[in-house]
């Protein structure tokens, strides 16, 4: 069974967060490298154009989260988590994050995206033209690297897709380079 057929057997086919049954699509949980049940929900174009930031957050579709934070599956519970966070200036979002309760690993996979912090705590990856980095952004070395634990060198001009950001320091994202997971510094790459 395919993990989007896995998904609509376990929400009945509709959004995970909202409960539309229109336009739904499976979205994978940042910053998962691998698509898995237990990262992945399926989402409406609504929920999924405001968690990606393409349209203005409606801070009153979020209502719905007041019943999808209780949901079982761990995926829903991190999404809602990490939309409450950023819509805890409304006032109402604080009482239900007051009353979530996430276990140790799963509140480390809502955090990993750095939605409770501040704006002045968040780190900010730029590129070597100071362009903005964000996960799954597509790059492009700017000069050889040597991969260390390994006799590979990543040539100049080598495209790197689908980068993670490391939330604990602004100058490490991740990416593949041919088959491997490399960790690369911030000042070698040019976003494409």
């Amino acid at each position: 069974m395919s993990l989007l057929q896995m998904l609509q057997d376990r929400s009945n086919s509709s959004c995970e967060l909202c409960t539309s049954t229109t336009d739904i699509k499976q979205y994978n949980i940042p910053p998962a490298l691998t698509e898995t049940v237990d990262n992945s929900l399926l989402v409406c174009t609504n929920c999924y154009d405001q968690i990606e930031g393409n349209t203005e957050m409606d801070p009153n579709h979020w209502r719905c989260l007041n019943d999808s934070m209780w949901s079982e599956h761990v995926a829903v519970q991190i999404m809602a988590w990490r939309m409450l966070q950023r819509l805890r200036g409304e006032g109402w979002p604080k009482d239900l994050l007051d009353m979530m309760y996430l276990e140790d690993e799963a509140l480390a996979l809502a955090r990993a995206s750095g939605e409770h912090k501040e704006e002045s705590e968040k780190i900010i990856h730029r590129d070597v033209n100071g362009v903005i980095l964000e996960n799954g952004d597509s790059v492009v070395l700017v000069k050889d690297l040597k991969v260390k634990g390994s006799s590979m060198v990543a040539k100049q001009g080598t495209p790197v897709r689908n980068i993670r950001l490391d939330r604990e320091n602004a100058t490490y994202i991740e990416g593949k380079v041919g088959p491997t997971q490399i960790v690369i510094i911030t000042e070698y790459v040019k976003k494409l």
